[in-house]
């Protein structure tokens, strides 16, 4: 019975398998069934468990089978302030102005910033920006905080590392650059530990107008879109680039994939986060190609010896 019910489940259109798994209807299956349907029902055929070779198929791997204990720390919001500032130095935090917290009653405004952040620390998306208190719409926020608290990360995409983390609110800094220039999010897709392309997301205000452009490590753009559009103006290699560089090397030491998404804000790196299975996998390649030739950079035998044979 359960068989024939995840092959059925495995043709479901993608909306409907995300509003089934979105409303927890599909926690009972185990994570690898799980991952088959959600792939079949995104890219519309068979997930290859025993050869993958796709960036997106590979991303898949690694959430099934690498459960490396360090992983939750580094994708937990609060929990790796600390491994960042004993890994390269507490300079590069973006401040923290209150938190943790448990529950959005806990948050006593007065005593923030007129500007500032709030963060849920277990998920993505979890964020609500206060650009003045005298705009700030409480109602939303805490709407969006308390939902966002109430749900575990982990069953959309089954990426392992969310399944445990406590859901927690910190509060950072607000970030500008005294220039007026908007923030400009550059994400270092490290392979094995080496910089193998930089995804640089720029005009993030505009939501779905936002831009992603990637580069090479010498700073030429790279001929692939990968979810939005690339940014048609010219873009300039940050002044830090070589600091950049480095601290994404050694936030990613030993590991064979991690993104390491930085900020440059008035003349200064700032550390954003660490991701390690960016779109869930899930972000589709234009040209396809390009999701095989970032594959081919994904050494999984390098670090799962003899798990394909």
């Amino acid at each position: 019975m359960k068989s024939s019910l995840k092959n059925v489940i495995s043709s479901l259109p993608s909306k409907l398998f995300f509003a089934l798994s979105s409303r927890n209807l599909l926690n009972w299956m185990p994570d690898k069934p799980y991952l088959s349907a959600l792939w079949q029902a995104h890219f519309h055929r068979v997930y290859p468990w025993k050869n993958p070779r796709t960036f997106n198929e590979k991303l898949q791997w690694l959430k099934a089978n690498d459960h490396n204990p360090l992983y939750p720390t580094l994708v937990d919001k609060y929990a790796v302030r600390s491994y960042i500032a004993d890994k390269i130095g507490e300079q590069y935090l973006i401040p923290l102005v209150g938190g943790p917290w448990n529950s959005f009653d806990e948050i006593n405004f007065s005593q923030l910033p007129e500007q500032f952040v709030l963060k849920c620390t277990h998920d993505s998306g979890g964020v609500v920006i206060c650009h003045g208190k005298d705009l700030f719409d409480m109602k939303s926020a805490r709407e969006k905080i308390e939902k966002s608290l109430n749900r575990n990360y982990y069953w959309g995409g089954r990426e392992w590392p969310y399944r445990d983390i406590q859901p927690r609110i910190i509060a950072e800094a607000y970030m500008a650059n005294d220039s007026g220039n908007s923030l400009v999010d550059y994400k270092f897709y490290m392979f094995g530990g080496a910089a193998r392309c930089i995804l640089v997301c720029t005009n993030r205000s505009a939501k779905s107008n936002m831009n992603m452009t990637f580069f090479n490590p010498d700073w030429n753009r790279l001929p692939f879109e990968r979810q939005y559009k690339n940014d048609p103006d010219e873009l300039v290699k940050p002044e830090n680039f070589e600091e950049m560089l480095s601290l994404a090397e050694q936030l990613s030491a030993n590991l064979p994939f991690a993104r390491i998404d930085l900020y440059e804000i008035n003349h200064k790196v700032y550390f954003g986060e660490i991701t390690l299975h960016p779109a869930s996998g899930l972000g589709k390649f234009e040209p396809v190609e390009w999701d095989y030739k970032l594959g081919e950079w994904l050494d999984l035998e390098r670090y799962f010896p003899g798990k394909f044979m």
